[in-house]
């Protein structure tokens, strides 16, 4: 089963195999960018959770066993593969879920950088060996995996994401059930086919597709030993619980209202060019998007007009069409949240400066469009300035000192990113002291990680896992003490001392 075959329906991929559901039942894809049907994939159930965490159960010990050199063989003919067939998975994700090809494209290549970072790890997974308080006693300790790991992604990263999760999940020698969001199936599919491609045995790795009942049977699935899980906080906060219940592990990775500070001395053209894309990249559908602008009074007004004509002259449309620079929203409940929010905005006291409507692009009026919106005069108690939005809604807000900026920053649940615009060095350095976030930037958005460093947040953003980096081995594994005493004696830790 190749990508391509995967552009109008998805199946779901169990023990090896590609299937519909136990009971037959579908649900319909419409593509953002016309409201148009766009094909079908499976509406799973408990039944196909339940089969697919049985051939995840049964293939562990052989793959457990397996050695992680010739594990992570396997992820670099898969990033091989991803190299050769880009436009054709960055086309198909623009058909799915919106956004423009240049970031489909570069949704392709965090999978890419991602796939051969943790490939890498496959020589490595290191533990370490330390000197034992006891003589002739060798003592160390090795990485284990953890068994059946679940992983439950979002749609608006539907394979830079999963690569984040599922690569590792493997390297390290667990097995997976890949639960992809509702409205990104197609990507999803397409990327299991070019694992299974690669190489990878049957029951590895599962995908059952689906919205709620197959996310909860996941994760009540007793025989699932971890969930790794990226989407909103409220549903984060209940995954952790029944997670915590079973007393199994999870990673969360969840909401953020991300701030940008701007200081006097900022360069307010640079400004405008990274706050434009932070805001307004992948139609504001990021974790990472730039939510809030604390500026200082000398350069609010400036930079509220810079951004303002800006945001106008931003051509929204089709995201196959290499002149569009911003997508639709990836549904109409999804656009109708981020109206909500500019009413709730508008009814609080904050002045719409530009947008703050739904557009209709001229063959396109079937779309999920919603122009490009700034919001000035907001204060940090209004709604729009603490919850989550996910669309393309930027406020800006007012600070007079550093110090003022800070505490407007960390006055939200959220912890993910945070950056400053300064060209005082002291002020910089204060930030990334500071801000208590998972990643601060200086002089750039909020957007823009780097596979090889650790990605999460503090706070309602996360629960302290990160992923990206060396540090996700540390989500996927768990640590094994091994102790060697060729003394020829007993020697008792703590008490002998000869």
């Amino acid at each position: 089963m190749s990508a391509s075959e995967v552009t109008t329906t998805a199946r779901n991929y169990i023990a090896g195999r590609w299937t519909g559901t136990a009971d037959g039942a579908v649900a319909v894809l419409r593509t953002p960018a016309t409201g148009a049907v766009l094909g079908e994939a499976p509406a799973s159930g408990a039944a196909d959770v339940d089969a697919a965490v049985r051939a995840a159960r049964d293939a562990w010990p052989r793959w457990r066993a397996t050695p992680a050199p010739r594990r992570a063989e396997i992820f670099y003919r898969a990033a091989e593969l991803l190299v050769r067939r880009k436009e054709e998975l960055a086309r198909l994700m623009t058909r799915e879920m919106g956004k423009v090809l240049a970031e489909t494209r570069g949704d392709v290549q965090e999978a890419i950088d991602m796939t051969y970072f943790v490939a890498g790890e496959g020589r490595r997974l290191h533990g370490y060996t330390t000197p034992s308080e006891m003589p002739r006693k060798t003592a160390y300790c090795v990485r284990q995996p953890l068994g059946v790991v679940g992983i439950i992604t979002p749609w608006n990263f539907p394979m830079a994401i999963p690569s984040w999760k599922i690569v590792p999940a493997l390297v390290c020698g667990n097995t997976v059930v890949f639960k992809p969001a509702p409205e990104s199936p197609l990507s999803a599919a397409a990327f299991v086919s070019l694992l299974e491609e690669a190489g990878l045995p049957a029951g590895v790795l599962n995908l059952v597709c689906g919205g709620d009942e197959p996310g909860r049977a996941l994760v009540e699935h007793p025989e699932v030993a971890m969930i790794s899980f990226t989407g909103s906080t409220e549903v984060g906060l209940q995954v952790a619980a029944r997670c915590a219940a079973r007393g199994v592990r999870v990673s969360l990775e969840m909401g953020g209202k991300n701030a940008a500070i701007v200081l006097d001395d900022a360069d307010l053209a640079l400004v405008t060019d990274a706050l434009t894309w932070s805001a307004f990249g992948t139609t504001g559908q990021r974790c990472t998007a730039c939510s809030r602008i604390v500026a200082t009074p000398a350069v609010r007004s400036e930079l509220v007009e810079r951004l303002a004509d800006r945001a106008r002259r931003l051509r929204v449309g089709d995201g196959l069409d290499a002149a569009t620079e911003m997508g639709p929203l990836v549904s109409e409940a999804q656009r109708a949240r981020v109206e909500h929010y500019v009413r709730v905005g508008r009814d609080e006291g904050a002045r719409v400066v530009v947008g703050g409507g739904r557009l209709a692009p001229p063959g396109l009026e079937g779309g999920f469009y919603y122009a490009p919106t700034v919001l000035d005069d907001v204060r940090p108690g209004m709604r729009v300035a603490r919850e989550e939005i996910f669309g393309p809604v930027v406020g800006v807000l007012e600070a007079r000192t550093l110090d003022e900026a800070f505490e407007v920053v960390h006055g939200v649940r959220y912890g993910l990113s945070a950056s400053i615009f300064t060209r005082d060095v002291n002020a910089a350095h204060r930030a990334a002291e500071e801000l208590r976030t998972g990643i601060v930037y200086v002089n750039h958005g909020t957007t823009g990680a780097e596979v090889h460093l650790p990605f999460g947040g503090t706070r309602d953003t996360g629960n302290g896992h990160r992923e990206g980096g060396l540090q996700v081995l540390d989500a996927f594994t768990e640590w094994k003490s091994v102790y060697i005493d060729y003394s020829g004696r007993l020697q008792r830790a703590q008490i002998d001392r000869d």
